[in-house]
C-alpha cells in the first residue's frame, strides 16, 4: 500500500516586489527626404540629428557604438535583435559612446551574458544617446540603399513630422565636415610594447580605436599616440620607425593639416601605414581625389581582395568616403609609384593603396577597412605584421 503523501503547511510568503515597468515614450524618426518612421524611445529621451547610415554587423554592437568614426552619425542596425549580450567594461573601443543616435528593431529586454554589467538601453541613457526601437529597420535600410545616406532626426518630444523635418534640413551635413579634431586625444600617451620593444611608431589619433595600438603592442611595437594637430616635429620627436594614421570621422577633403604632415613624412622616407580615414588621407597626399559613397560600407562582412597575394578577406568596414584612384596601372607621385592594392569585390571601391620605389620595394601602404576589428573577422590582422616587416627592413637598410 502506498504511503500517504505528506502535506506541508502552507506558508504565507510576502508577495515578490517586481520593478514597475513603465511603457516607453513614443518616438519619431524623420529622414531628410521626408520619409517618416514611428517607434518607441530607446536610450535617452530628447532629440538628436546626424547622418543616417546602416551597419550590417550581427555582432560587435558595443565596438560600433564606441568607435569615434561614428561621430555625428545615426546608426541603423540591420540585425533585428540588438543588445542580447548587454554591455561590459572590456570591449569598448574608446571612453564613450560616439554615435549621434541609434535605431533598432527589437532590443533585448534582458541581456544574456556572464560578462554583461548593464543593459544597452541603460548605457545609451547614461551617455545621453537618443535612440528609437520598434522601427522596420529592413524598410529603412532599403530606403537608404536606394536614396543614399542622408540627414535624419530622432525625437521623443516632437510629434509633428513636418516640424521635425524642418530641423533635420537645418542640421549640419557630413560633406565638408572636419571632425577629427573633435574626437582626437588632447594629450599624447604611450602604449608600451608587450615584452621586448622592437620598434617605435608615431600614431596620429584621428579617432583611433583601442584595439589598434594593442595589436601593435603585441608585436613588440611601442606606440606613441599623438593628437591630430601634431606637426612633423612632434612626430620626429619620438624617433619613430614608422608613422601610422588611424580611422576617424568626417570628410577627408576638409582635412588638410594631416595631409601636409603625411607629405612631409613621406618626403623623409618614413614608412607609413594608414587605415580607414588614414587610407583616404594617404590617397590625398599622393594626389588622388576622394568622393562620398552613396551609402558607404559599414559592417563586418565585406569581401576584399588583396591584389598582392590574390587572397580574398572578409573584412570590417566603416566608411562613407573613398579614394578615387585608377584600379589598373600605377600612378607616378613625388614619393614613388602608387598602385591600388586592395579592392572591394561588391562594388570595386578602392580598399587599399601601396607606394613603391623604382626597384619595386614597398615604401608605405594603407587600407580602407579595419584590420584591428576587435569583434571580428580577423582575416586582415596580417597587415600589422606587414607593417612590422616593412619598418624592420627599412630600419636595417
Amino acid at each position: 500500500m502506498a504511503s500517504p503523501v505528506q502535506k506541508l503547511p502552507v506558508q504565507n510568503l510576502p508577495a515578490r516586489q517586481l520593478p514597475v515597468q513603465h511603457p516607453p515614450a513614443p518616438a519619431l524618426l524623420v529622414l531628410e527626404d521626408g520619409r517618416t518612421f514611428r517607434g518607441e524611445a530607446f536610450g535617452a529621451e530628447g532629440e538628436t540629428f546626424g547622418e543616417a547610415v546602416f551597419s550590417t554587423g550581427m555582432t560587435g554592437y558595443q565596438e560600433t557604438l564606441t568607435d569615434p568614426s561614428y561621430h555625428r552619425q545615426v546608426v541603423v542596425m540591420t540585425a533585428p535583435h540588438v543588445g542580447n549580450t548587454g554591455m561590459n567594461d572590456e570591449d569598448p573601443e574608446s571612453s564613450r559612446i560616439w554615435v549621434a543616435g541609434y535605431v533598432v528593431r527589437d532590443p533585448a529586454r534582458v541581456p544574456s551574458s556572464w560578462r554583461s554589467t548593464r543593459t544597452l538601453d541603460d548605457s545609451l541613457r547614461d551617455h545621453g544617446v537618443v535612440g528609437i526601437s520598434g522601427v522596420d529597420t529592413r524598410a529603412l535600410t532599403r530606403h537608404l540603399r536606394e536614396r543614399g545616406a542622408m540627414r535624419v532626426g530622432i525625437s521623443t518630444t516632437e510629434t509633428d513630422p513636418e516640424r521635425l523635418l524642418e530641423r533635420v534640413r537645418g542640421s549640419a551635413e557630413m560633406a565638408g565636415a572636419e571632425l577629427s579634431s573633435a574626437v582626437t586625444t588632447v594629450t599624447p600617451y604611450v602604449v608600451p610594447a608587450a615584452g621586448e620593444r622592437r620598434l617605435t611608431v608615431a600614431a596620429v589619433d584621428l579617432g583611433i580605436k583601442a584595439n589598434t595600438p594593442r595589436m601593435m603592442s603585441e608585436r613588440g611595437v611601442e606606440v606613441h599616440v599623438l593628437p591630430a594637430t601634431s606637426t612633423i616635429d612632434d612626430v620626429l620627436a619620438v624617433s619613430p620607425d614608422g608613422l601610422f594614421f588611424s580611422n576617424g570621422p568626417g570628410d577627408p577633403a576638409a582635412t588638410t593639416h594631416q595631409v601636409e604632415l603625411l607629405r612631409e613624412a613621406l618626403g623623409r622616407g618614413l614608412p607609413y601605414f594608414g587605415i580607414c580615414f588614414g587610407n583616404q588621407l594617404f590617397g590625398r597626399a599622393l594626389g588622388f581625389d576622394t568622393y562620398k559613397l552613396k551609402y558607404g560600407h559599414r559592417g563586418i562582412n565585406q569581401p576584399v581582395m588583396d591584389r598582392t597575394t590574390g587572397k580574398v578577406e572578409v573584412t570590417a568596414h566603416n566608411h562613407g568616403f573613398a579614394v578615387d584612384a585608377p584600379l589598373e596601372g600605377g600612378t607616378t607621385t613625388p614619393y614613388g609609384e602608387a598602385v591600388v592594392s586592395h579592392v572591394c569585390l561588391n562594388d570595386d571601391v578602392v580598399e587599399g593603396l601601396e607606394l613603391r620605389d623604382d626597384a619595386g620595394d614597398l615604401l608605405s601602404f594603407s587600407v580602407q577597412y579595419h584590420p584591428e576589428s576587435a569583434a571580428g573577422p580577423h582575416d586582415a590582422a596580417y597587415l600589422f605584421d606587414r607593417f612590422v616587416d616593412l619598418m624592420t627592413e627599412r630600419k636595417g637598410a
